[in-house]
């Protein structure tokens, strides 16, 4: 049992060196350089005066709310992750589930603000409509995703970080780190704020 744990830890610390960050024209950032740009973009719309906005289905719905209450409590920018159930329940019954994100994200949505749109998979309908529709209102938009190195959502944003797992496990908690860590630097390197 200790070694399969000590594995486990082993292949954490082995993806984070391994994640993938490109930029809109599939160009390869690297890490560092990647998450700085991200940083620097997000928060120059963020001191405008936009808002973020979170959007994830079950494990990643829960880090979306997690890190839209850290970014506005912590890192003091407006910050929505659209999953409140009422909502949810109402957009699947009236709309259907694949626009459960893209219609809040029409209605809500101001040019310039930023989309982070978090799936394991990045394969999931909802969130690729979501993305879409953020594109459509000229939102910057950050994608986080995993499994298949050719899935559509690591092509859709303007700064992408791609896990390269294919389990659920190991992506979702690098994915948290990954959006915890840009949340963390911002705050250490820049201080907190918005508009």
């Amino acid at each position: 049992m200790q070694e399969t744990i000590a594995a486990f830890y082993r292949n954490l610390a082995a993806l984070m060196q391994a994640v993938e960050v490109t930029g809109g024209q599939g160009q390869s950032l690297g890490l560092a350089p990647g998450m700085q740009a991200a940083i620097e973009a997000v928060r120059a719309r963020t001191g405008a005066g936009n808002k973020l906005m979170f959007i994830g289905n079950g494990a990643s719905a829960a880090i979306a709310s997690h890190m839209s209450t850290d970014f506005w409590k912590n890192g003091r920018m407006r910050a929505v992750a659209f999953n409140d159930s009422s909502v949810l329940t109402c957009i699947g019954n009236d709309y259907g589930f694949e626009r459960l994100f893209a219609e809040p994200i029409g209605m809500f949505a101001m040019p310039g603000d930023v989309l982070m749109a978090i799936s394991s998979s990045g394969r999931s309908a909802n969130i690729l409509a979501g993305v879409a529709r953020a594109r459509e209102k000229k939102c910057l938009v950050v994608t986080f995703s995993g499994f298949a190195p050719d899935n559509p959502l690591r092509r859709a944003g303007d700064f992408n970080f791609y896990v390269p797992a294919d389990s659920y496990g190991p992506v979702e908690v690098l994915h948290h780190a990954l959006c915890h860590g840009m949340l963390d630097t911002m705050i250490a390197c820049l201080g907190p704020g918005g508009a």
